[in-house]
């Protein structure tokens, strides 16, 4: 794959008021607004199961007949293989395809319907160590945009990966209305959340980007995710225990919804109803003040 280079246009030093201190930031096109549509962007510590929630989510919503597109933001280009049932190829592939001729690309090039009607897009990352995930989420959003994509969709999810580190992979946040952080019941998890708070609370200063909350997964119980929460200022929408149906899930590459039924699998099922019903209503924008490193080391733990 060619080398993606990110025009000087598209990256700026951040300036007052400050959109992350003392960092480069890419700067989307003001014009590339997503429109009516609610988007949220899921960000949490890589492997914590943000594509196993924002898929199962997609569908939730898409369940409540709302029209639903995915956008995984990950160069694994995994996010939606559960919904398609394929390893689709990513936005940058297709460009590439083209020599970066966008004007030569269909809708179905890139955007795959995955189950329920959800539409799914991988936007992919430029090759490792080059490049900026900044500047892919943006071409992504121009070119949903140039194909009116965007104009009928009720619900948009940005399923981002791993922790937040740079300005590329904060970008979806220059596009959302509320953030979601997907964490366990553990320090690492709990470590990684803090830093997306902070980043988050970055974007906030500039864009409309608000924290929704946070949706504890793959515990048991939830209580140091509850004691953080309390402490900084933050809401827990939802609860998804550490299940085997849900690892199988991903071995059959299937979606909770389309699984076996049973009393438990039911339970998780109502749970994202209840989810993305609650979202769709909409949330109070929170505003949570992040904690020092030895903060968060001193107040995790038992007594």
């Amino acid at each position: 794959m060619n080398t993606v280079s990110v025009p000087f246009s598209e990256i700026r030093r951040a300036s007052s008021p400050p959109d992350g201190e003392g960092s480069l930031q890419v700067q989307l096109d003001p014009n590339l607004k997503i429109g009516n549509a609610k988007v949220f962007a899921v960000y949490g510590k890589g492997g914590i199961g943000k594509s196993t929630t924002s898929s199962n989510l997609s569908v939730a919503f898409s369940k409540l007949g709302k029209r639903v597109l995915q956008i995984g933001c990950d160069p694994k280009h995994d996010s939606t293989f559960t919904l398609t049932k394929s390893l689709m190829p990513t936005v940058i592939d297709v460009l590439e395809s083209v020599d970066f001729h966008p004007e030569e690309l269909r809708i179905e090039d890139f955007v795959y319907t995955g189950y329920n009607g959800v539409m799914c897009v991988e936007a992919g990352g430029p090759p490792a160590g080059t490049g900026c995930g900044g500047y892919v989420v943006g071409q992504t959003v121009k070119l949903l945009k140039e194909h009116h994509l965007l104009d009928e969709t009720d619900v948009v999810i940005f399923d981002v990966l791993g922790d937040v580190v740079c300005g590329g992979f904060a970008a979806p946040l220059q596009h959302a209305d509320r953030a979601l952080i997907v964490a366990a019941n553990d320090f690492d998890s709990i470590f990684a959340m803090n830093r997306i708070v902070q980043a988050i609370g970055a974007k906030a200063k500039n864009y409309k980007v608000r924290l929704g909350g946070v949706i504890a997964n793959r515990s048991a119980e939830t209580d140091q995710i509850d004691k953080f929460s309390d402490r900084v200022g933050l809401n827990r929408l939802a609860h998804f225990p550490d299940l085997d149906v849900i690892r199988r899930s991903r071995l059959k590459k299937s979606t909770l919804f389309e699984m076996e039924s049973s009393p438990e699998l039911e339970a998780v099922q109502n749970e994202y109803l209840r989810l993305a019903a609650r979202l769709w209503a909409g949330t109070d924008p929170l505003a949570p003040e992040s904690l020092k490193d030895r903060e968060i080391f001193d107040l995790l733990g038992f007594d």
